[in-house]
This record gives C-alpha cells, structure tokens and sequence, in this order.
C-alpha cells in the first residue's frame, strides 16, 4: 500500500473518531401531552426534538412517527412525516421538529400512547439515523 494511503486511511479514521455520540446531540420529549382526560375531553400527545448548537434534524432524510393507543387511547392520525411536525426556530440555526396530535380515549381507566420516532440527527461532519420508542401514559377518571 502507498505511504500517502495509509495516511489518508489514518486522518479519517481520526476524524471519525473526533465525532460526538450520535445520542449526545438531541433529547426528545414528550413535555405537554395530556396524561389525565376526563370522559369524552380530547387529549394531545405533544413529542420534540431539541438538538444542542451545532447539530439539527436534517431536511432532507426521512422524519417519521407512528402512534399507536392502548387501553382505549385512540391517535387521530397513525403516521405522521415531516409536513406534520411544526418548526420551533431555536436560535439563528435550523429549527427543531415538534409534533402535537390529538387523541380520544375511550371509557375510563388508565391506557397509553405508544410513539416509534425515526430522524436523522446532523452536523458538519456526521449524520446518524435515530430511532426511539416511547410511552405515554394516559388516565380518563
């Protein structure tokens, strides 16, 4: 192999060190859903990605949610994308995604909200695909 190969090898494989942790870079939340209902109120789930300075959700690659509801907890819509989430510009740097949606549930009890999100995180020099999976807990009393 050519020393001037092994060199180029070398800096990008120190570069690809240099990259922070994927998971580092965002906290995803589910902050304002509703989590108690009294019978026949509708409830919102509300999820946001907040990235640190220096990283954004990409544009360009897919931006997907998929809701599901147990124990009598119902989403309005199952599949969400990109032109359902709302931009809230953090800063003068690319704004982050936030999703609110409406749910019923019905009769009484305790049930949840089953969110599966999938994004890609960026920065300059790196862009990962995430998934998470969270869980929302719902009441009707």
């Amino acid at each position: 192999m050519h020393p001037w190969l092994v060199s180029l090898l070398l800096l990008a494989s120190a570069a690809r060190a240099a990259d922070p942790d994927p998971g580092s870079l965002y906290v995803v939340s589910t902050e304002g859903s509703t989590t108690s209902l009294r019978p026949g109120q509708p409830g919102t789930f509300v999820l946001s990605i907040r990235t640190v300075p220096g990283a954004h959700v990409s544009d360009e690659a897919p931006l997907k949610l998929l809701l599901a509801g147990s124990g009598g907890v119902q989403p309005a819509k199952a599949t969400l994308g990109r032109a359902d989430a709302k931009a809230v510009q953090k800063g003068s740097g690319p704004a982050d995604p936030r999703f609110e949606v409406s749910f019923a549930m019905a009769g009484k009890g305790p049930g949840a909200l089953e969110a599966k999100l999938t994004f890609f995180v960026c920065t300059d020099t790196l862009c990962s695909r995430q998934q998470k999976t969270l869980s929302v807990p719902v009441t009707v009393d």
